[in-house]
């Protein structure tokens, strides 16, 4: 999907929603059972009852690889299902040398046709130009994380009086475009979202971290939006696993609309269109 179908969708749907479908055997609700077909049951009805009210869908890649050949199985179900007008990251977390990446990036692309992948960016262009060999497909960089750990090393102060990932940010965006580069910046990091948005101020950002991990959507919509969006806000938890019982669908649904409804107010706030 490239950039202006995405801006397209997001406007039509007044919706800026990721939702991350990263299911855990041990929360299926207790009507489904624990086994791998049960998970792609969870996923198919959580996707027919949510695609109203997002965008977006965002599988995280270790929820499935940790299953097994049968998670392999269900992820390509599960990206089967999605209907084609929403926008697939896979939460894949990949960079490595060159020739490992472009196998990465062909995994990714070829074969699973998701429209965008996750990278770290800490080994350097090399190991993410790869990934920039196919047409109007996304790379997502890791740019400030939502974890307690990104201070660990993303605050460090360098010798120009940058931070780290300040300066991951102000380099890797020379590595691709507005047009094929989203950044990922962890909701709990809003007034750092502030000062990003003027090193980056037109490319899409992933922002992770609303609901379960505390982040304030009204925040980040004020600092991250644009007059093309330029957003899109994971949730997962606080939607998925609205509910463990029997009303789980349901339960996932208004979640849903509860924040399609609050999006569509900061859209009309904060984009000016």
């Amino acid at each position: 999907m490239n950039r202006a179908s995405l801006i397209k969708h997001i406007f039509e749907k007044k919706s800026y929603l990721c939702i991350g479908l990263d299911p855990d055997l041990n929360l299926l609700p207790g009507s489904l059972g624990k086994s791998p077909k049960d998970l792609l049951e969870f996923n198919k009805r959580i996707i027919d009852c949510t695609k109203d009210y997002c965008v977006s869908y965002k599988p995280n890649l270790a929820f499935y690889e940790s299953l097994g050949s049968s998670g392999w199985k269900i992820l390509e179900e599960t990206l089967a299902y999605i209907p084609s007008s929403h926008f697939v990251i896979a939460d894949a977390k990949r960079g490595d040398i060159g020739n490992t990446s472009g196998k990465y990036a062909s995994a990714i692309f070829d074969y699973h046709k998701a429209d965008a992948v996750t990278v770290a960016p800490y080994m350097g262009s090399d190991s993410i130009i790869p990934f920039y060999e196919y047409p109007d497909k996304w790379v997502v960089i890791l740019g400030l994380t939502s974890n307690p750990g990104s201070k660990d090393f993303q605050f460090l102060t360098l010798e120009s009086g940058e931070k780290l990932y300040q300066k991951v940010i102000s380099e890797a965006k020379n590595w691709g475009n507005e047009a094929n580069t989203m950044f990922v910046v962890g909701a709990t990091h809003p007034n750092e979202l502030a000062e990003i948005r003027k090193i980056i101020p037109n490319h899409f950002i992933l922002i992770p971290g609303v609901g379960a991990q505390g982040g304030d959507l009204k925040e980040i919509s004020a600092f991250g939006l644009t007059k093309e969006a330029g957003l899109l806000v994971n949730v997962g938890r606080s939607i998925i696993y609205a509910s463990k019982g029997n009303d789980f669908e349901e339960a996932a649904a208004k979640e849903a609309e509860k924040i399609h409804d609050e999006m569509k107010t900061y859209l009309s706030m904060y984009t000016f269109s």
